[in-house]
């Protein structure tokens, strides 16, 4: 070969739109693409990308192997780039073209480094090796970072797990998926949005529960929308007070998925006092007799999907309807920075049916969700308010169940909100 590397541009058309969309089957496509050539893997580093897209390159000792995937339209754009005459990259193609199940592919050779066009330099290459001392290396080990990335227009989170994916099934309703992620453990994600982690799922449950249960202590039965991880329930049952506690999740995969991989978040799925229902959560609030619950608790995914139903006024009517005369409702109200519409809107739906000050707002840090800042909402139909509690009963479960988030001061201090969110809700909360 008269050039120092050989650079094949390539195009796969009609591909599977789902492979395109699988960053660990693309990034073990890769490796297995170079391998089988023949070259020797040093690193590989791929994303995948909100809601859908992979990126990523595999780094051989002969030069790299990167890619772009475009799932909408089942298509991929690589390039196989390698030195040297010891590694064909038409035998990469070739693997790639079968592993994506591409309809047909299109590619363009070019010789990279004409030898003719090119005068080597006179330099001591040994020397120039020897200046740094190397790391000791194993033998055969290969680097690989994959990465799963949520983003929208404006941002994104971006984590990197082992390359292990866990669970990933289809419902009727989203997909359901479970990563393996290395600083945060194992990661549920529905449709390609963090749900929750391992690491930090405690900081949203407790917040999610303790609060109301806490600022309402009759409370004898509870409602909960959504929650199919589970979490929310464990911490509603610590409390012995409650009589029955009602799960209505409309997806059983989003049960089973978390049963397998998050058991810490799904412990209380087997709890007597647990009432578990596969059902619509909507419909089911719709059915409900009046003034059922004490406290209804809507743990609703984004305003999308299955869970884009919560977030209108018609269904906040039910479920004042269900509550008991000094019953409380408890939302996530969704990021105040990055989704600030959506904040403003539900938070005026609520004023209008529970009264403007019968509606509180909250705060949590939450590492995995958008901006890191969460609220919750606290809408009371009586007289419950969420700063009149026992801090005392509080400060005393806090300790003795263990909390790692919630205690009587950041029940305090949750609702002690900046600026910027009094502004967005036109409001001197107190």
């Amino acid at each position: 070969m008269n050039a120092l590397g050989r650079h094949i541009l390539v195009e796969f058309y009609d591909c599977s739109p789902e492979l395109m969309n699988d960053v660990v089957h693309i990034e073990n496509s890769m490796v297995a693409a170079a391998e089988t050539a023949g070259a020797t893997v040093i690193n590989s580093t791929f994303h995948h990308f909100s809601p859908y897209g992979v990126s990523g390159v595999v780094v051989i000792q002969e030069s790299h192997l990167a890619i772009h995937t475009w799932p909408e339209y089942g298509y991929a754009a690589v390039d196989l780039f390698t030195c040297g005459d010891s590694v064909d990259p038409w035998v990469s193609y070739k693997f790639l073209k079968e592993a994506f199940k591409a309809g047909h592919g299109s590619s363009m050779e070019c010789r990279r480094g004409q030898l003719d066009l090119l005068k080597r330099n006179d330099f001591n290459i040994e020397n120039m090796r020897d200046v740094s001392p190397k790391p000791p290396e194993v033998e055969g080990a290969i680097t690989r970072d994959v990465w799963f990335t949520e983003r929208d227009e404006n941002i994104a989170l971006s984590l990197k797990h082992s390359g292990n994916q866990l669970y990933k099934k289809d419902s009727p309703f989203q997909r359901v998926e479970i990563y393996e992620t290395l600083a945060y453990g194992n990661m549920l994600t529905l449709d390609g949005m963090v749900m929750c982690t391992q690491k930090d799922e405690y900081v949203y449950h407790e917040m999610i529960t303790h609060v109301p249960m806490f600022s309402h202590p009759q409370a004898k039965r509870a409602l909960v929308i959504g929650g199919g991880d589970g979490g929310t329930v464990r911490e509603l049952l610590r409390h012995e007070q409650l009589e029955e506690v009602t799960l209505v999740e409309i997806d059983e995969l989003v049960i089973e998925a978390c049963k397998q991989y998050l058991p810490e978040t799904a412990v209380a799925f087997d709890n007597p006092r647990l009432n578990l229902l596969v059902a619509d959560g909507i419909k089911y609030i719709n059915e409900c007799a009046d003034g059922q619950y004490d406290l209804i608790i809507i743990d609703s995914a984004d305003p999308v999907g299955p869970g884009e139903g919560l977030f209108t006024a018609e269904f906040y009517q039910q479920v004042y309807r269900c509550l008991t005369p000094d019953g409380v409702m408890i939302t996530q109200s969704e990021s105040p920075r990055f989704n600030s519409g959506v904040f403003v809107e539900i938070y005026d739906t609520y004023k209008q049916i529970f009264g403007q000050d019968k509606v509180h707002c909250y705060l949590a840090a939450i590492p995995t969700y958008p901006t890191g800042t969460w609220s919750f909402s606290y809408s009371s139909k009586g007289e419950s308010h969420p700063l009149k509690f026992n801090r005392e009963a509080a400060a005393e479960f806090s300790v003795a169940k263990g909390l790692k988030y919630y205690n009587e001061e950041i029940h305090t201090a949750a609702f002690a909100l900046p600026n910027f969110v009094k502004g967005l809700l036109k409001t001197n909360q107190k």
